[in-house]
């Protein structure tokens, strides 16, 4: 280990878990590699989300290739299914495609990706999820904190409003949580469909507000 390299495993790069959620391997901002985006997630029981659902063509428009290291994998990709076994190589050129993937159990998928021809920049949602550290604690406060900054840099960010949206749901905030996800959905309509099955958002659905699928 130097200046110059340095030699570690996924297992290492985990920095915190949230029950129910794939493991997420930090490997960019832990290794702080600064030519691309690079991260891995680790299914930690089977049928579950390891790639969320999300197109970047509203975002930072990252052309993204998706490698199976291990485990069994079935992508989405604009609405078709593809059956991923480990060694499958998935890549999206085009920023508009929708695409995520589910896994069975100790599936892990790596993720590259940048914005062709332009110089990288780490993307709002990975720095937006350094808050995410706080969820197993529960320190809403803290994560709300870290939310709302990073919401005040690029205030159009739908996951940062259904993050901020997840904080004070768990913070006993129903109004200012409605608020936030109303334009989370507003911004990215797929965060509807989400918020249906969202454990974080539980004490919002009997309130008439709460925005159907």
């Amino acid at each position: 280990m130097s200046d110059r390299y340095a030699v570690t495993s996924l297992d290492e790069l985990v920095g915190f878990e949230i029950p129910g959620q794939a493991r997420w391997h930090r490997i960019r901002s832990t290794l702080d590699v600064g030519a691309f985006g690079i991260n891995a997630w680790t299914a930690t029981e089977d049928g579950q989300q390891v790639i969320g659902e999300h197109e970047e063509s509203s975002g930072e428009s990252h052309e993204e290739i998706y490698v199976v290291l291990s485990g069994e994998a079935t992508f989405t990709l604009d609405g078709e299914t593809v059956s991923a076994p480990a060694g499958t190589v998935v890549h999206v050129a085009d920023p508009a495609v929708q695409r995520g993937a589910v896994g069975t159990a100790g599936t892990t998928i790596l993720a590259v990706g940048a914005k062709r021809g332009q110089a990288f920049t780490p993307s709002t949602w990975e720095r937006s999820s350094e808050a995410l550290r706080f969820w197993p604690t529960e320190e809403w406060d803290k994560a709300i904190e870290i939310l709302e900054r990073h919401l005040a840099e690029t205030p159009d960010h739908a996951g940062t409003h259904y993050n901020l949206a997840c904080a004070h749901a768990r913070a006993g905030r129903p109004d200012v949580a409605l608020e936030h996800l109303a334009r989370a959905i507003e911004l990215q309509g797929t965060f509807a469909e989400y918020a249906q099955s969202d454990e974080d958002l539980v004490s919002l659905r009997e309130d008439p507000r709460f925005p159907a699928a």
